[in-house]
């Protein structure tokens, strides 16, 4: 896949794992577990992708609005590649998940994601 995909998937992560203001080690194992095991992410370098987490994270965390505008802006590029966008979604909501409880929250910021991205979060959230 693309370097577009790989920073979405890791942005629009970072975006609900953050939201709830608590990041959970469950999440961010949750990603790096996508990135491990998915067949299409094979030959990724991991500790790039976490490197990546860590930035969005902290950028989100430093400085909410810009961070998250920041992370927007990367998944916003998949906006023309709308079954890359859905793996994005179907990936955060696993990130929403990971901790036990998709908190309305994280289903917010999901929600975002889904219309950053010009996709119908009622195909996602229920």
């Amino acid at each position: 896949m693309g370097k577009d995909l790989t920073e979405a998937l890791v942005a629009g992560s970072a975006l609900v794992a953050v939201a709830d203001g608590v990041l959970e080690p469950s999440e961010r194992e949750k990603l790096i577990d996508y990135f491990r095991t998915s067949q299409e992410m094979r030959g990724i370098n991991i500790s790039e992708v976490d490197s990546r987490f860590n930035y969005y994270v902290q950028r989100i965390q430093s400085d909410r609005m810009l961070g998250k505008a920041e992370a927007l802006r990367a998944i916003g590029k998949l906006t023309s590649k709308p079954e890359a966008a859905r793996l994005v979604v179907r990936l955060c909501c696993a990130i929403g998940f990971a901790d036990g409880e998709f908190a309305p929250v994280e289903k917010k910021v999901v929600e975002e994601i889904c219309y950053e991205v010009h996709l119908d979060p009622r195909e996602f959230l229920f």
